[in-house]
């Protein structure tokens, strides 16, 4: 058997397979960058030699390295900052907090920019000498001078690879989107699901995806370039121009006769020309950057199959490989792992009869294990929720129970009395003057609030007419003497404007952070989960010889039954925040999450019902699960057919005795 093979057998870890698949699909999102870059190192040939402005071994290809090397480097960046699931903090700006505490922001930051210094240097290698765009400049004779104009474009760069690395960490582009293995509609036609299935991973599909962003990328690009030199002209000439000067003057003099003076020159480098070359360097840059990014996230989250089969098919012991994928602490492996795992459940019989047969591995049979470690990641959504209404749930004022407190009598509080903390046995006090008083007063209302005042009524009298005056300022002002209130108002309104979209905690991100938990959370772990429970549940009945699967039929309809009524309790119980302004209860992650529970569940209430009994299903838990599935069946008349079909089977059992029996009797030899 399979799992008597297994035995002998070392089990390969997941990562053993995943690991070249996602080496091969980084080196394809490489070669686009390249194809890229040989394009580019073509745009800024000279074109006097017909033969050397393109050939490979000529400038060409030097150039063509170069700019290879600067669109690498972002890729390789997102190899080690890359993260399945979004991220779930409260707010952008905490975010933006936990963002500037990593080492992975300025790590971010220091590469774009060096790369966009690199791409800088080799284009200004790649200009002739009537550019004017040297660093030194000769006027008369040896006198040296250095070039405002080169340096400017290089300060360009670098701000521009400075924004995009900012805007790289704004926008998440590390984030990778996994797909989920979705059941194909019940009537939809199998050949053409079976084709589009198979072509969903293939390399022609992902770049056909690529083609079709084309249009977007180029009008981003552009944008982005006459964005980003009006920025850097406004920005060098305001902050950055005297600082820049001194340093480069710093580095170049002692290599060059430089005047020891570090003053600026008295005019500005912004002629029509160099603005012109830093529009074009600014696409050249974003153009690379850009479709890098979007061909590494299409390539690298293409599905877990090699030649149309499972990652793991190449093993000895492909159900070992899939279950040390399954039982993986990294995130982003387990993700593929489950991913994988829907995918047999769904389109691979062979490998699910493997499932099935294999009964004798260690720590239990393999559908027993994939059974409890799919159920413990469900399973945590559930967790997450009970922790939330346990401990985080903000709790809602009762307003009566305000009214019951404004208008509960003070008589209570002043017959009170409070120990007051001071010697029983000390001297008389001496006379205090003025100030003393005040403060002691203020002392003694701080932590005694039960004791009357000490001022005289000279200072009581001064002390209330300063309050009245303020409360008539504030009103004149304002309109209204409500202290607290008006800060409510003034919150509220900058929450509203743009300035405060950073505080602005949405219904979004509250559930999100819930389900999903932090510091990232992938919804196609659980959906996926779910579609590979219930795929494999459903088959079972033609392919599983055994009969392993059906004793945890039931433990599963009831567990995705209450998922769902644990999910949509939370999401209609959760309190949205005063500062989400907008107030949407909307959340893409719980309707996805939502959607897999219940096509899983109705899926196996369908492929079950008429096996529930046999199950340990009852009629109370099919009825569950058909609400909870969003079955429009009615109750009532699930009830009367199970009734009439047992009726007509006990009646059957006794026709031959010629016995003839009743609903009540039916009903009653069931409870006896």
């Amino acid at each position: 058997m399979a799992g008597a093979t297994a035995a002998k057998v070392r089990v390969l870890p997941y990562k053993d397979f995943l690991q070249p698949a996602l080496q091969r699909r980084f080196a394809t999102s490489g070669l686009v960058i390249l194809v890229v870059a040989y394009l580019e190192a073509l745009l800024l040939a000279s074109w006097d030699s017909f033969l050397w402005a393109w050939f490979p071994l000529g400038p060409a290809g030097i150039r063509t390295f170069f700019f290879f090397l600067c669109g690498v480097l972002i890729i390789t960046l997102r190899i080690a900052q890359h993260h399945p699931g979004v991220r779930t903090t409260s707010s952008p700006f905490a975010t933006f907090l936990d963002s500037l505490r990593s080492f992975n922001t300025l790590e971010t930051i220091l590469t774009y920019a060096f790369s966009a210094w690199a791409f800088s240097q080799v284009y200004l290698w790649c200009l002739s000498e009537d550019a004017g765009l040297e660093y030194i400049s000769y006027y008369h004779a040896d006198r040296a001078r250095l070039n405002e104009k080169a340096v400017f474009l290089t300060t360009h760069c670098v701000l521009v690879g400075v924004w995009h690395g900012l805007r790289h960490l704004f926008s998440d582009v590390d984030r990778l989107h996994y797909g989920i293995a979705k059941p194909p509609p019940r009537d939809a036609d199998k050949k053409a699901d079976k084709k589009a299935n198979a072509d969903d991973g293939d390399f022609n599909t992902q770049l056909q995806k690529l083609a079709q962003k084309l249009p977007e990328i180029v009008v981003f690009t552009l944008t982005q370039a006459l964005t980003s030199t009006t920025a850097t002209m406004i920005t060098y000439s305001v902050f950055l121009r005297g600082f820049v000067w001194r340093l480069t003057m710093s580095l170049f003099r002692p290599v060059y006769n430089l005047p020891k003076t570090n003053m600026t020159p008295m005019t500005l480098p912004f002629s029509l020309t160099i603005i012109l070359r830093c529009l074009w360097t600014s696409v050249l840059l974003t153009f690379v950057w850009t479709l890098g990014n979007e061909a590494f996230s299409l390539f690298m989250v293409k599905n877990p199959l090699k030649n149309n089969k499972p990652l793991t098919s190449e093993s000895r012991d492909p159900n070992g490989s899939l279950l040390n994928g399954l039982k993986a602490k990294k995130l982003s492996i387990q993700c593929f792992a489950m991913w994988e795992l829907a995918y047999i459940a769904r389109d691979f019989p062979d490998r699910r009869k493997a499932i099935y047969e294999d009964i004798d591995r260690k720590n239990g049979p393999m559908w027993s294990q994939i059974y409890k470690i799919c159920i413990d990641v469900l399973k945590q959504i559930e967790t997450r929720i009970d922790n939330y209404e346990k401990y985080g749930k903000p709790t809602v004022p009762d307003p009566a129970l305000d009214l019951d407190r404004n208008r509960a009598p003070e008589k209570k509080r002043l017959t009170e009395t409070v120990p007051r903390d001071e010697e029983v046995f000390q001297p008389s006090p001496q006379r205090r003057g003025y100030r003393e008083a005040i403060e002691r007063t203020v002392g003694k209302i701080a932590t005694d609030p039960g004791q009357p005042s000490q001022l005289s009524p000279r200072a009581r009298k001064i002390a209330g007419f300063a309050k009245e005056e303020l409360i008539k300022a504030q009103k004149q002002a304002t309109g209204t003497d409500d202290t607290e209130g008006l800060a409510k108002d003034f919150a509220t309104k900058f929450v509203e404007s743009p300035f405060g979209w950073p505080f602005r905690q949405t219904y979004r991100r509250g559930v999100a952070k819930v389900l999903l938990g932090e510091p990232f959370g992938e919804v196609s772990l659980y959906a996926n989960a779910a579609f590979a429970l219930s795929g494999l549940a459903v088959r079972s009945l033609q392919e599983d010889k055994y009969g392993y699967v059906q004793r945890d039929v039931a433990g599963l309809v009831r567990t995705l039954t209450g998922l769902v009524r644990k999910v949509e309790g939370f999401r209609e119980g959760v309190v949205v925040s005063w500062t989400d302004v907008e107030g949407r209860r909307e959340s893409r992650e719980v309707e996805e999450i939502l959607e897999g529970l219940r096509w899983s569940l109705r899926g196996v209430v369908d492929g079950f019902g008429d096996y529930a009994r046999d199950v340990g299903l009852s009629l109370g838990d099919l009825r569950l699960a058909r609400e909870a599935a969003g079955v429009k069946k009615a109750v009532n008349e699930e009830e009367k057919e199970v009734k009439g079909r047992r009726l007509r089977l006990a009646g059957g059992e006794t026709a031959a005795a010629g016995v003839k029996i009743t609903e009540e009797e039916v009903m009653g030899r069931r409870l006896r």
